[in-house]
C-alpha cells in the first residue's frame, strides 16, 4: 500500500456534522507535507461518533480530491464481522484504495475467531487490507502467529502493530516478513519498528507534522539510520504530548492551533486541558 508515512487522518467537525471546508485545509496540508498515504476514518478520525452518512460524505469528498495522488485507506473495521464485511463492499464502491481493518473490540474472540473474521472480510472486496492490532483499545491481541496464518490471505498485505510491545513487533517480523509489511502503530517506536525491518508508520503525529514524520521514514527508508534515530528521539516529547490525553484530543487541539480546523471533539471526548495544551503549544514550534 505505501511505504514510509501515512497520516491516522482527523475529521474536522462544527456543530452540525462535518466541517468540510476544514477537511480541504487538511488535506491540502497534508500533500504539501509529504506524506506517503492517508488512512481516514481510522480512531484518530473518531468514526466512532459519527454517522454512516456522514463516513461516506468523508470518503467521497478525500477521494473526489486526492484519488490518484496518494493512496486513500479507509476503516472499515467492526466488532460484528457482517458489518464490517459491508464496509469492505461499501468502501470500495466508494473509491478507495485499500482497507484498515481494526480486530474485532469487546467481543475478545479467539485467534481462530481472527482468522476466520479477517477471511470474510477479504473475500467481499478486490481492495489490499491492512489488519490493526490495538489491545489497548479493542481487548484482544493479535499474536505473531495468527497474524502469520492471515498473512496467507491473498489481498492481506500488511499489519499496523499498535501493541507496544517491541518483541511481539520483532517476532512479527520475523514470521511475514517475506509476506506481508509491518507497519508501526505507535509514533514512538517508528524507527525502531523500520529498522528491524518494518515499512514504516501510520501516524497520529503527521497530522501536525508531516514533513518532519515525513523525512524521518524516508531517511530510515533510505539508510540515513543515524539522522532517523536522532529525529525520533528528538521527537519523543512531542511524542508523549500528543498522547498525554487520549487521541485524538491533543492532536485536535494542536490542528486547531496550526490554524487548520476549529479542534471540535465529539462526546465522550473533552478539550485538552489547558496546561496540557500550553506544553504541546510550546512543541509544536520545533516540529512544524
Amino acid at each position: 500500500m505505501f511505504k514510509g508515512t501515512a497520516t491516522a487522518l482527523i475529521t474536522p467537525f462544527t456543530d452540525n456534522g462535518v466541517d468540510f471546508k476544514a477537511l480541504d485545509k487538511i488535506l491540502d496540508y497534508q500533500v504539501d507535507g509529504g506524506v506517503n498515504a492517508l488512512v481516514i476514518l481510522g480512531t484518530t478520525g473518531e468514526p466512532a461518533t459519527m454517522t454512516k452518512e456522514e463516513k461516506v460524505a468523508v470518503v467521497e469528498a478525500v477521494v473526489k480530491k486526492l484519488k490518484g495522488k496518494l493512496p486513500i485507506i479507509v476503516g472499515a473495521g467492526a466488532n460484528c464481522t457482517a458489518d464490517a464485511v459491508e464496509n469492505a463492499k461499501l468502501y470500495t464502491s466508494l473509491g478507495a484504495d485499500g482497507l484498515l481493518v481494526v480486530t474485532p473490540y469487546y467481543n475478545k474472540c479467539t485467534g481462530d475467531g481472527l482468522v476466520a473474521h479477517y477471511t470474510a472480510v477479504a473475500k467481499a472486496t478486490p481492495l489490499p487490507i491492512i489488519a490493526y492490532n490495538v489491545p489497548g483499545r479493542t481487548g484482544v491481541n493479535m499474536l505473531p502467529k495468527t497474524f502469520a496464518k492471515i498473512a496467507e490471505i491473498d489481498n492481506i498485505v500488511a499489519i499496523k502493530e499498535a501493541s507496544g510491545n517491541m518483541e511481539q513487533i520483532e517476532e512479527c517480523i520475523r514470521l511475514v516478513g517475506d509476506k506481508a509489511d509491518v507497519i508501526s502503530g505507535d509514533d514512538g517506536l517508528t524507527v525502531p519498528v523500520m529498522l528491524m525491518g518494518g515499512s514504516g508508520v501510520i501516524s497520529v503525529a503527521s497530522n501536525l507534522a508531516p514533513t518532519y514524520v515525513s523525512t524521518m521514514t524516508n531517511c530510515a527508508l533510505g539508510g540515513d539510520t543515524k539522522r532517523a534515530a536522532k529525529m525520533q528521539l528528538d521527537m519523543l516529547p512531542f511524542v508523549k504530548a500528543l498522547f498525554c490525553e487520549v487521541n485524538p484530543i491533543p492532536a485536535k487541539k494542536g490542528a486547531e492551533l496550526l490554524g487548520l480546523c476549529n479542534g471540535k471533539l465529539r462526546l465522550p471526548l473533552t478539550e485538552m486541558t489547558e496546561e496540557n495544551a500550553k506544553v504541546l503549544e510550546s512543541l509544536l514550534k520545533e516540529f512544524v
